[in-house]
């Protein structure tokens, strides 16, 4: 476990469910011994494994400690608050959200929005050329890792600027002076924990719109008791169109307000497959004009981030991020104030390339012979059962995590256990249908039991009423739900010892069943070997009651029964 990258993994709360597989849109995820963690080399900090965890496994660094810290020790500290904090915090004034955060201990409140403005006129500049050229936007940093690691030949195209964030960072910076200023940003965003990370001389720390309600919550402060003063105000100013960021295409209106000259066509696509499947062969294009791509990791924008906990409807969040922003066109165009030239030093993940034979190998040991036995259930977590092998040949997954491998192993195993057996054992339906048997309980029934199991194995199917006179017994537990422990019928001239027990209530019920009127065998004899057999087979019948379905302890008590039941007593009546 590494507390110390934004993303790690409790492992004990894994629940081997692979839905953070399942979802990772670049499969930066590896399981190991049961558990799923995160590959940091192929990560984009998406954070999608994080909502999706059933269990809340899967946990985003909690830096609030650290900006406490911060507070402590430096005299200055700026709250750098996400503009979908109007989406996040609906009609909330924000005076009392700067009264709040002052009262937290912060020297001032500053939007993010204000470092969007400031990247909108970079790239509005870097438009005004006529190069019918392909530009991506870098606003978004789970998208500029993306692009970088997994689209190494659309690289070339990003704008190369910092982040909204860390522009907005550089103008703190040199309008209030380096010496004793800190910035914290608070917003529904993981990837920027990992700008934090990079760059620690612009940004010192990042925490996520929950982590505020819960720091408030501790310091009992609320919005609505909140007094606010006109100081409440947000410096060095306002932002206005770069509020509309955290929503599809609010960047491409900011670029648009500053090109004097529409020489240019925009796209926007939002959330991480939608991107991907988006820049496939768009290399191809032939452009008749600059074509500017805004591309957001988020589905709908950052009003959807991870750490989002306002899960309200996207049209919702749109209107309230829309209605409570400002457009002032007389302060628009805009120049660039701040040099933000970024180079993105990320190398790009290389997929490993594996022969079909290899692949071949993988797809044997887990069963899948043909192409028949190739399911692309994606219950592993993989859309193919040819992914999953590529990815065990990674060495980021494990063979049980195939369902229908890890089902037909359980039924090997239990099938080999229930014929190795010496008892007679056998498991029916809710139908009295026979689902397994094996070759002593065929014997216990007669001769012509025993022939028709030769012709089939198991005698899968057939009617137990057709077989067995006493098919009532087995009713009544299925019906009942009470198991029969150690009881004894007198059947084709023999005492048979049986029980009858619960596999999965109302639906599958089994037997245990042998005969204790051997002639050939003594008193003490059958006592002994009676006791001595059951006891050598408790595990086994554990684990086959375990792989069809029983509860294991349950399946105990049951079988201590059986124990039990062979006293002393009841052989010497059997005998009488």
């Amino acid at each position: 476990m590494n507390y110390m990258k934004p993303v790690f993994t409790e492992k004990a709360n894994c629940q081997d469910c692979y839905k953070c597989v399942r979802s990772c849109p670049v499969k930066a995820i590896k399981v190991e011994g049961g558990s799923a963690t995160v590959l940091y080399d192929l990560c984009v900090m998406c954070g999608y494994c994080v909502e999706v965890c059933p269990a809340g496994a899967k946990k985003v660094r909690d830096d609030l400690g650290r900006v406490r810290q911060l507070l402590r020790l430096k005299s200055r500290v700026i709250a750098s608050i996400a503009p979908s904090f109007k989406s996040e915090f609906p009609g909330l004034k924000p005076s009392r959200l700067i009264a709040a955060l002052k009262s937290l201990g912060f020297f001032g409140v500053s939007e993010t929005a204000i470092g969007a403005q400031e990247v909108s006129a970079n790239v509005a500049e870097l438009l005004s050329s006529n190069q019918k050229k392909l530009f991506i936007s870098s606003a978004c940093p789970a998208v500029v890792d993306l692009i970088k690691k997994y689209h190494p030949q659309s690289a070339e195209n990003l704008t190369n600027f910092l982040s909204p964030l860390l522009t907005q960072c550089k103008m703190l910076k040199e309008r209030y002076g380096n010496t004793d200023l800190g910035v914290v940003f608070i917003g529904p965003c993981i990837a920027k924990k990992k700008e934090a990370d990079q760059h620690p001389e612009l940004l010192d720390a990042v925490i996520t719109f929950e982590d505020l309600r819960r720091w408030l919550k501790e310091e009992n402060l609320s919005f609505d008791e909140l007094s606010c003063t006109d100081e409440d105000v947000f410096i060095p100013e306002t932002a206005k169109e770069g509020s509309l960021y955290p929503i599809d295409g609010g960047m491409i209106s900011g670029i648009k307000a500053n090109l004097p000259v529409t020489n240019c066509d925009f796209m926007t696509f939002s959330g991480v497959s939608n991107i991907s499947a988006a820049l496939k062969d768009i290399d191809k294009l032939e452009l008749k004009n600059n074509l500017f791509l805004e591309l957001l990791a988020c589905q709908g924008g950052c009003i959807n981030g991870p750490k989002t906990l306002n899960r309200c409807a996207t049209a919702v969040k749109r209107y309230n991020i829309i209605n409570s922003s400002e457009y002032p066109e007389e302060e628009i165009p805009r120049k660039p104030t701040v040099c933000i030239d970024e180079n993105f030093n990320i190398p790009a993940v290389e997929a490993k390339k594996y022969s079909e034979r290899e692949i071949r190998a993988v797809l044997d040991d887990i069963g899948k012979i043909n192409t028949k036995d190739e399911l692309n259930c994606a219950g592993c977590g993989y859309n193919s059962c040819r992914d999953f092998a590529v990815s065990f040949l990674d060495g980021k997954s494990e063979k049980t995590m195939c369902v229908s491998y890890m089902r037909q192993l359980a039924q090997k195993k239990a099938n080999a256990l229930i014929k190795t057996m010496p008892s007679g054992i056998v498991i029916v339906d809710d139908k009295l249908k026979i689902v397994e048997s094996n070759q002593n309980w065929a014997k216990l029934m007669g001769e012509e039991t025993e022939f028709l199991f030769e012709v089939k194995p198991g005698l899968e199917g057939a009617f137990l009423n057709k077989i067995a006179p006493f098919y009532k017994l087995f009713q009544n537990v299925l019906d009942s739900g009470t198991d029969i422990i150690g009881k004894e019928i007198n059947y084709n001239g023999s005492v048979l010892l049986f029980s009858i027990f619960t596999i999965e209530k109302h639906r599958y019920v089994g037997g245990i069943f042998r005969d204790i009127t051997e002639p050939w065998v003594r008193k003490e004899q059958i006592i002994t070997k009676a006791k001595q057999v059951i006891r050598k087979n408790l595990s086994t019948v554990q684990k086959i009651a375990y792989l069809l379905g029983e509860n294991a302890a349950e399946t105990e008590v049951i079988l201590n029964g059986i124990i039990e039941s062979f006293s002393t007593d009841k052989i010497d009546d059997i005998n009488e």
